[in-house]
């Protein structure tokens, strides 16, 4: 089809130009500052009194590349905690003698009930390793109010866990280091804690708030974690208060930080160890700062050291050294008690939170939440007010009523212009599926979703400005003696920014924090307007001149909102290999959706505050038509790329299955495997010839043909097996693991059952884990009639039922011993009880290590064994 240009079309096209040119440098400049380029990470010889990234760089090298692993259940796991400690020996050694430091291992069980995702759990750990380090000055008390820095040094499954949380403890290490080399004395104590069991649920911290004598002293606390391999080291959560975010935001040299994080957190499958100091057993004061880019590694066997984004160490480090500093000297610092006795005195606490963004990084913006009932407020009002002093000079409310409405329209027809932008990118998307074999082509290529997805949201946006002629305006030409474009202008503007008020007063009402993304819009445009109605005096309404007087003040507030949407739409795509799959055929199309409608939310506010005075450059079907092919060229070419690749590898999750009946004996064994995304087992076998081939897969592998894994197959990775939702299952051998152990994890009655009145009875159990020797975790899935039992305190958490089973309670064990685990059930009748166990052994078979290494470099495989036994009593 060819253009047919009509006069004007070329100015059009120069302006869209001239636009992809801004919005390129934009780009390139949040693109270098997303991925750290303006920090220089300073070399070993560094002066001793800075942090070092390098001097970092070798701990998480020694951490995830010279010890194999740190998995609970690894020998990997002890020897990190034999280097950690000697590190801190070695710091010892050469604090001066107005420092007193005090290392010590903290050996920590016990047992508790939590909800995660959604389900209940308990848990019962033992024998975990906690390596607790205290520097404070030799005039200090043991009751002073100190700062806790927190990193786990343990490791997820299969994964060297150099950003996850090698690059933490290094950090801290570092940090550690720093206070005692630079000279300065604490005024404060500083606690480093380095716990042994986050990957298992937060158990370490658990631990330390449960059994350390140091516990009552934290008067604030810096949670240090990553959910990738660098970026921004972004503040996610902090609290309770606004105290926390406060000395953050007066502290830090690299700010990065959103209070919006904390209202999105919680959408994202995981938690940190910030919810057991600050939410569920501390009510600490305190800051989660998380590494957000590099995700696609995240939990995998490619998080190694060469994945570390270089500068994000040394930003952290900066910060975190700066940041304990302020800690220390703050006035607001309280132990367990004064805090206690002043929420007493106030008669109920205050966890009011704070707004505040960075702007770059380069400086932090910081409000109350009483100031933004003000600051928020102003945009509506505002709003609401221009009809009426606009029409002061003509003095009649029929003109006040009249641009009113004219005002509403413009904000209807800017919401569904916005609206459009997110459906025209939803419907492409699914258009393309509808003629591909597989989803996320975006996913090992992010740019693919901006070129496939901003020109049709940019269509989307433009499509009611070009209807607006077609609704006359309700305000009369004659009586304002304005033309009808000046009038249609004034109209767009500030319906559009009525709009983005709207949205502002919505988030403060709603109690969110992310109001001030279109606050900053709303105060950007304002000063827009003025710049453009000093300038039509001089150059004109229609001119490029005016239109650039109004772009200008702009460019600030688009910056950041290219900067904050950029970072949102790639810290997407990087999760959308780990959200978890839904069945087909409704689960094929929900990565792309979710892309392409945060595409084109990130394209609305990018974009649209310039349609009402830019839009009549823009809003031509020369201009439409051009967008549209290009979306189309842009789909069709990205249907050419393959989904994954090393840097962006498909998870897969590998379960040798071995059902056994007692100590000695195996009933069937089977390979089970799952995906956690949209691109279905078919599509691994498919694209994985070798591994097909061993497993006697033919061309035509489907759902339907082959047989699939029962949920409770799955139960030692409980409640994370959730994110599975079709998983298939393969014949195997059973017999090799006999080589290795010579027997297998089994439950016994260990004394006889006691009997109560009303028939309630107690079953005395004993579990051994049998002669297995690498057990991250053991699951019991107990079901019946149970009232109580020895774990958590005696207490019950609220029964699961998954896939229309019965209601059942779920336990996890974990913590190496050469002891068993006993332990008490009580039935209320003497109907019986039915104990499912699942133990999660790290070794695998030879023949399964054979298959695991038969996949291609650009799937990352999870492989363990699970034993699954089950027993009535």
């Amino acid at each position: 089809m060819a253009f047919r240009l009509r006069p004007g079309d070329a100015s059009g096209f120069k302006f869209l130009f001239y636009l992809a040119i801004m919005y390129g440098l934009m780009s390139i400049l949040a693109y270098s500052i997303l991925h750290m380029k303006f920090i220089k990470p300073l070399k070993v010889d560094a002066p001793h009194d800075r942090f070092s990234e390098a001097r970092a760089i070798e701990h998480v090298r020694m951490l995830s590349t010279e010890i194999h692993s740190r998995q609970e259940g690894s020998p990997g796991l002890k020897k990190a905690a034999g280097y950690i400690k000697e590190q801190l020996e070695m710091i010892k050694e050469r604090a001066g003698s107005k420092i007193r430091i005090e290392i010590e291992d903290s050996v920590v069980g016990d047992s508790f009930n939590m909800m995660f995702l959604g389900y209940s759990i308990t848990f019962g750990y033992r024998n975990h390793t906690n390596i607790v380090m205290r520097i404070s000055s030799v005039d200090s008390r043991d009751t002073d109010p100190s700062v806790l820095l927190n990193a786990h040094y343990d490791s997820p499954l299969g994964s060297p866990g150099a950003g996850d949380c090698g690059s933490c403890v290094a950090s801290i290490l570092e940090i550690a280091r720093l206070t005692v080399d630079s000279g300065w004395v604490p005024p404060r104590p500083i606690i480093f804690l380095f716990n042994g069991a986050e990957e298992l649920f937060m158990l370490g911290s658990h631990g330390f708030m449960k059994t350390h004598r140091w516990r009552d002293t934290i008067g604030a606390f810096i949670n240090v974690e990553a959910s990738g391999t660098g970026g921004p080291d972004l503040v996610c959560q902090s609290g309770p208060g606004s105290w926390p975010s406060l000395v953050y935001a007066q502290s830090a040299i690299y700010p990065m930080a959103h209070s919006a994080a904390q209202d999105v957190f919680s959408v994202f499958p995981g938690d940190t160890d910030y919810r057991i100091f600050s939410k569920d057993y501390g009510d600490i004061p305190g800051l989660d700062i998380i590494f957000l880019l590099g995700g696609y590694y995240y939990h995998t066997s490619y998080d190694t050291v060469e994945r570390i984004l270089p500068g994000s160490i040394q930003a952290r480090g900066d910060n975190l050294f700066s940041l304990v500093k302020a800690f220390c000297n703050s006035s607001k610092m309280q132990n367990a008690h004064e805090r206690e006795s002043l929420k007493a005195a106030a008669n109920g606490s205050n966890d009011e939170r704070a707004l505040f963004f960075d702007y770059l990084s380069w400086f932090m913006i910081f409000y109350s939440r009483r100031e933004a009932v003000v600051l928020q407020s102003i945009p509506i009002i505002l709003f609401l007010l221009m009809p009426f002093l606009l029409c002061l000079p003509y003095n009649g409310l029929r003109s006040w009523f009249a641009m009113f409405f004219d005002f509403m329209k413009g904000m209807l027809f800017h919401a569904i212009g916005v609206i459009l932008a997110i459906i025209v990118p939803i419907i492409f998307s699914i258009l393309r599926l509808l003629f591909s074999s597989h989803a996320m082509n975006w996913f090992a290529h992010p740019y693919l979703a901006f070129m496939m997805f901003i020109p049709c949201s940019l269509v989307g946006l433009l499509i009611p400005r070009i209807v607006w002629r077609c609704f006359p305006l309700s305000q009369d030409v004659t009586v304002k003696k304005m033309s009808i474009e000046a009038l249609s202008d004034e109209a767009r503007f500030w319906g559009a920014f009525g709009f983005y008020a709207v949205f502002t007063l919505a988030y403060l009402v709603a109690g969110l924090s992310g109001g001030f993304l279109t606050l900053s819009l709303s105060a950007s445009m304002l000063l827009a307007w003025i710049s453009f109605c000093l300038s039509i005096n001089s150059f004109g309404r229609q001119s490029l001149r005016s239109t650039v007087f109004y772009i200008v003040p702009l460019i600030p507030c688009l910056t950041y909102s290219v900067y904050f949407g950029g970072f949102l739409v790639q810290f997407l795509i990087e999760k959308m290999g780990m959200m978890g799959s839904i069945p087909p055929p409704y689960g094929f199309f929900i990565p792309d959706i979710m892309v392409a409608a945060v595409v084109g939310v990130v394209t609305g506010w990018c974009l649209g505050p310039l349609i009402p005075f830019c839009g009549h450059w823009l809003a031509r079907s020369s201009i439409l038509q051009f967008l549209m092919h290009l979306s189309v060229l842009a789909l069709a070419l990205s249907s050419q790329f393959f989904p994954y690749s090393v840097a962006a590898p498909k998870r897969v999750v590998f379960q040798h299955t071995f059902l056994t009946a007692d100590a000695s004996w195996i009933v069937e064994s089977s390979y089970d495997f799952s995906v956690v995304d949209s691109n279905a087992l078919p599509f691994l076998f498919k694209y994985a010839p070798e591994a097909a081939e061993e497993l006697h897969i033919g061309s035509q592998l489907s759902f339907e043909t082959t047989n699939q894994s029962h949920r409770e197959t799955w139960m030692a990775l409980f409640p994370v097996s959730f994110l599975f939702s079709r998983s298939l299952k393969f014949p195997a051998r059973g017999d090799d693991i006999l080589k290795q152990y010579s027997s297998f994890p089994h439950l016994s009655i260990y004394k006889p059952q006691t009997i109560f009145g009303g028939g309630s009875r107690r079953v005395y159990l004993e579990f051994s884990l049998g002669s297995l020797e690498e057990v991250w975790v053991a699951v019991l899935n107990i079901t019946g009639p149970l009232s109580s039992w020895s774990f958590a305190d005696n207490i019950i958490p609220a029964p699961e039922t998954a896939d229309g089973g019965p209601p059942s309670h779920i336990c996890r064990l974990s913590g190496t011993s050469h002891e068993n685990w006993t332990f008490w059930l009580e039935a209320s009748s003497s109907e019986a009880l039915r104990v499912e166990v699942a133990v999660l052994d790290q070794y695998l078979v030879d023949s399964a290590r054979k298959l695991k290494g038969l996949f291609p470099n650009w799937v990352d495989v999870t492989a363990y064994s699970s034993f699954l036994s089950s027993y009535i009593f």
